[in-house]
């Protein structure tokens, strides 16, 4: 049991109210993203293609995803962007920090996610998004050493410079709003402690420059002080603490997280709601990744490897419920790696062997070989992120916002409220909370109004 847990009062969450009158998303959207690496240039690279009709933004739920309304018989299916106010793709101003200086189009480039066919015709535009300084301590991610970095005294002054850098960048690029996605590298595990606990102790903390404040914490608090939504999109702890909930909440602002959901923990939340269904046992998932990215390299580190472990872990136990079924679940076996493997790069490989039984107790195996390409299933989840933190924001909804947990491999949830990890459930509440914004009847899949 953590401080947060032991010593502290609980958080009370912002509940969400319909609202009454939508902000229409008038001029340009600032899309902030710390980290200027594999996953953000395949997003702003993705975005501009998009644009001009190049490409097609595969796999972004606003983009291509549809939304029944009504019932069945009533063939009402619109495109999500289509049925709620979204900002366009023509609006989205690309801003970012990263320890290096290098411009969108030579980062991307030095990532290998893209090829030159999709980098040459929009490389005008990539070259003229340059990064911010970074705010960098290495003792959070100790296998980068960056030489893009912002100097200051106390840590409190790396936020107040971050907050200089968000107006600056709004106010250059004439943008109306702004939102934020991390997209930086895994932190080294940190549990709360006394400085995460109240805006008055993290303040205080960042005057004393206190070692509990990580690198993506100072750009959450700079992102909530400026009113700017924030998705975290690492198992960071970043704004799931109650210093950070009780800021957003006080300043109005909306947040979620945390780590996105794309290679191994989606097949994990796509298959396991399937073996529950179906009343299947699980004796064992083993589970190892092999990538040669950034973010592999970082995660050779074992304190930042304990972060994403932990992230991954939490999926399975959620959905299947060994303390409700004992006899199927409750002596599961359940272990992750990960390994840096350089010939990859970002064409990273998944690996599952589970180990399920069926009736009379009788054993049968599931192998999974999930050659997937990180960034490339990430970029539209920031897509989506983007757009809908905005629309949150535009709702005047504040705190976070659970119905965004379908992009999440750990979901922030109310206190002593469990996260939901099924895919399909995810999706269902994502729906249903675009249904309740817009005042149409939400969708139980009760079906019997069809047969009178």
């Amino acid at each position: 049991m953590g401080i947060a847990e032991r010593d502290f009062p609980c958080y009370e969450p912002a509940p969400m109210d319909r609202p009454q009158n939508i902000a229409k998303p008038e001029g340009k959207l600032a899309v902030l993203l710390p980290g200027l690496g594999a996953v953000s240039t395949t997003f702003i690279a993705g975005c501009l293609l998009a644009r001009q009709g190049l490409a097609n933004p595969v796999g972004a739920l606003t983009q291509s995803g549809t939304i029944r309304l009504g019932k069945r018989t009533d063939n009402r299916s619109p495109k999500v962007r289509d049925f709620v106010p979204l900002a366009e793709l023509r609006d989205l101003e690309f801003g970012a920090w990263d320890l290096f200086p290098d411009n969108a189009y030579e980062a991307a480039v030095s990532a290998e996610v893209l090829e030159s066919r999709h980098l040459d015709p929009i490389r005008a535009e990539l070259e003229q998004i340059r990064p911010m300084s970074a705010v960098f301590y290495p003792e959070y991610v100790k296998r980068l050493n960056g030489t893009h970095l912002k100097r200051a005294g106390s840590k409190a002054d790396m936020v107040e410079a971050l907050r200089d850098d968000i107006r600056g960048f709004v106010k250059a690029k004439g943008c109306s709003r702004a939102v934020a996605v991390w997209c930086g590298s895994t932190e080294t595990y940190v549990e709360p402690g006394a400085v995460h606990q109240s805006v008055a102790a993290f303040e205080k903390g960042l005057l004393n420059s206190d070692p509990g404040i990580t690198n993506s914490m100072m750009y959450a608090w700079a992102c909530l002080k400026e009113n700017v939504p924030y998705a975290n999109g690492a198992p960071n702890l970043s704004v799931d603490t109650p210093a950070a909930l009780e800021l957003a909440r006080d300043t109005g602002t909306a947040v979620s997280g945390k780590d996105f959901k794309t290679g191994q923990t989606l097949m994990k939340t796509i298959l396991a709601p399937g073996l529950k269904a179906r009343m299947l046992g699980l004796s064992g998932w083993f589970s190892t990744n092999i990538l040669g990215n950034r973010d592999g390299e970082v995660l050779e580190d074992p304190e930042s490897f304990k972060s994403k472990e932990v992230s991954k872990l939490g999926a399975l136990e959620h959905i299947l419920q060994p303390s409700v079924y004992p006899d199927l679940y409750g002596k599961t076996y359940h272990k992750v790696r990960i390994n840096y493997y350089p010939p990859r790069g970002d064409a990273k490989e998944g690996w599952d062997n589970i180990d399920i039984f069926g009736w009379l107790g009788y054993p049968m195996q599931i192998k999974v070989d999930f050659l997937c390409r990180d960034s490339i299933l990430a970029a539209p989840l920031v897509l989506d992120l983007a757009l809908f933190m905005d629309l949150a924001s535009r709702c005047n909804f504040r705190g976070m916002q659970e119905w965004l947990s379908f992009y999440f491999k750990s979901p922030m949830t109310a206190e002593n409220l469990y996260p939901e990890h099924d895919l399909f459930i995810q999706l269902m509440k994502l729906k249903n909370t675009l249904r309740w914004i817009m005042g149409e009847e939400l969708i139980t899949h009760l079906g019997n109004e069809y047969y009178d």
